[in-house]
């Protein structure tokens, strides 16, 4: 497996895979021709298919256009094989013939991927020897060791201050959110509503006031998400409120250290890291549950370490996390990472704390694996029709209409 620098990237909204990937790949194919007179991108598949809700031809503009016209061409219908989410980039010298092409695919997390390695390949090395939950548990029961300490010796000494930018990049998002007001971007006209929640639950006894903040803080990231606002892939654009608003609000209701949260967030990377190795973190792939569900299992797993977990108990509320989105679909309205996307990311973080909390009730023990789940979502995701897939053909956004 790669580092889980990879799980958490710092960027900006909307949407890791149809945003942070493109504008990634335009950034190298502009390195490799900065000589072009023009440029000609591609757009395939689900990519295709909401990348004008998700800001896509505005990112990979933003990026060439500054050097030479781009022109973008759209090919919701065209799916390539190798995953929903391609792109082909060219370039072309001044009588208008291509002088190279490149198609590489927008993998999820802003992570890119090509079909075959080349000479241009963008692999990046693994890092972790072990890719399943089940071995990396029995390393943690054979050592004594927990699997924070498992990143810890994996990744390179500097793995603790990118955590920490990550943990501080989320709690900046979370306050930005909650002191926003106003309309999100797009023709839905969907009001913030972080803020109100926010002093809402402020108002009610402790109980409902726990849930309530849950709720607010992970609308804030959302929120600003949805406005191409700075935040942290976790582990992508779409799920990026689930993991802060469960952090955040343990932090500040718990008193947990940076140094233990930091510890939760690398246990979390290895558990969003194993899903994307076995399976995939990409809407556009495997539908929702690849996307709020694996942040929900991240953020589950996170939580019962701060509470004092044992590996098995912190294996068992990652399952529960992932296990109860199994299905999910992806169907953002008029193509943005608004609705449904915003609201699942509140309710997500508060489905993560109920994970912690049964899970804390049991030894640990029980019959289906998180590995199990994991292999059932990739069965799952291939399921589904690509009505359901980020292409916002079906589902809650067939026949939408904005207001």
């Amino acid at each position: 497996m790669k580092s889980i620098k990879e799980i958490y990237r710092i960027g900006t909204g909307p949407s890791s895979s149809h945003t942070m990937g493109p504008r990634k790949a335009a950034q190298i194919f502009l390195g490799r021709h900065p000589e072009a007179a023009s440029f000609r991108v591609t757009l395939y598949g689900s990519l295709a298919a909401t990348g004008k809700g998700h800001m896509t031809n505005t990112a990979i503009i933003e990026t060439l256009q500054p050097v030479a016209p781009v022109e973008i061409i759209w090919e919701p219908k065209i799916f390539l094989s190798f995953h929903p989410n391609g792109m082909k980039f060219e370039s072309l010298n001044k009588d208008n013939q291509p002088t190279d092409s490149w198609t590489v695919f927008s993998i999820g997390g802003g992570a890119l991927a090509e079909e075959h390695d080349g000479e241009n390949s963008i692999n990046t090395p693994e890092v972790y020897e072990m890719k399943h939950m089940t071995e990396i548990l029995q390393w943690c029961e054979r050592t004594g060791k927990n699997y924070w300490e498992y990143v810890k010796e994996c990744e390179d000494s500097d793995i603790w201050d990118y955590l920490y930018e990550v943990w501080k990049t989320m709690q900046e998002a979370v306050k930005r959110g909650l002191d926003a007001e106003g309309v999100l971007p797009g023709p839905l006209n969907l009001r913030r509503k972080a803020s109100m929640y926010y002093i809402k639950a402020c108002g009610y006894k402790q109980s409902l006031q726990s849930r309530g903040l849950v709720f607010s803080y992970a609308l804030a990231v959302s929120e600003e998400n949805a406005s191409g606002g700075v935040i942290v892939t976790a582990p992508t654009c779409g799920s990026c409120g689930v993991m802060p608003a469960v952090l955040y609000h343990l932090a500040k209701s718990r008193d947990f250290s940076d140094t233990r949260i930091l510890r939760a967030l690398a246990t979390s990377g290895l558990i969003g890291n194993i899903v994307k190795t076995n399976a995939s973190i990409s809407g556009a792939e495997a539908g929702c549950q690849a996307e709020v569900g694996v942040a929900c299992s991240m953020a589950s797993a996170a939580a019962n370490q701060l509470f004092g977990g044992t590996p098995s108990q912190i294996e068992y509320a990652a399952e529960m996390g992932l296990e109860h989105h199994l299905g999910m679909t992806c169907d953002p309205v008029c193509g943005l990472v608004q609705i449904p996307c915003i609201e699942r990311n509140a309710y997500a973080a508060a489905r993560a704390l109920d994970a912690n909390l049964y899970a804390s009730f049991t030894d640990g023990m029980h019959r289906v694996s998180f590995d199990k789940v994991i292999e059932v979502m990739k069965e799952t995701g291939n399921d589904l029709p690509s009505l359901y897939k980020e292409t916002g053909e079906g589902g809650l956004a067939k026949d939408y209409h904005p207001m």
